[in-house]
């Protein structure tokens, strides 16, 4: 199985966009050299296209799987019905957890990403009109971002609204905390769209 996350620090999220209230919400990914490394999609059942009817989207649960472009499952986005600040949960492919990510009360955007033991490890905070955050470690030191400032390469192939990336510090060694941070990063975009 190919890891996406083996030795690559940046990820462009692109995401599809869809004018129908009961569409599936859907991510392509690729690395700085716009090569396709993966895909998530958001899996809906029946009852729960149904739900959307009559609830708010953003009370619904959800859950989303990465997948890499050989169409292996990498790890799992899941919420389960959210009244308040409800937790994300992040898991393999088989099940175990990776960690969780969890929205704080503040006048700003901010979320906390916290280990399978429930330890914080990070703190994302920003503007989401500008779509731009900040990614801290526990410590405080700026270990990468979320926006939709272009440079180089991907300036020329990626300048829609629908596209932002994710970028991590390449001194960043943590294979399981890069997962949590792409993962916050559609967990991000599920959220503060939903409240919109």
């Amino acid at each position: 199985m190919k890891n996406i996350f083996l030795d690559i620090n940046t990820f462009v999220i692109d995401e599809k966009v869809t004018f129908f209230e009961f569409s599936k919400n859907s991510y392509q990914v690729f690395d700085e050299k716009a090569e396709k490394i993966a895909q998530i999609n958001q899996i809906i059942t029946g009852w729960e296209q149904l739900l959307r009817v009559f609830i708010d989207k953003k009370r619904l649960p959800f859950l989303l799987e990465i997948k890499n472009f050989e169409n292996e499952l990498q790890a799992v986005i899941s919420r389960g019905w959210a009244f308040g600040m409800s937790n994300i949960k992040i898991s393999y492919n088989n099940n175990s957890e990776i960690g969780f990510i969890k929205r704080k009360f503040s006048l700003k955007p901010t979320f906390i990403i916290s280990n399978a033991s429930g330890n914080a490890i990070a703190q994302i905070t920003g503007d989401y009109y500008a779509w731009d955050f900040r990614i801290e470690d526990a410590s405080g030191k700026v270990i990468g971002s979320i926006n939709k400032k272009w440079t180089g390469f991907t300036k020329e192939l990626f300048t829609s609204a629908d596209k932002y990336i994710v970028n991590i510090d390449p001194n960043y060694n943590d294979k399981a905390g890069q997962v949590l941070i792409l993962s916050s990063a559609i967990a991000i975009d599920m959220i503060l769209k939903n409240n919109k």
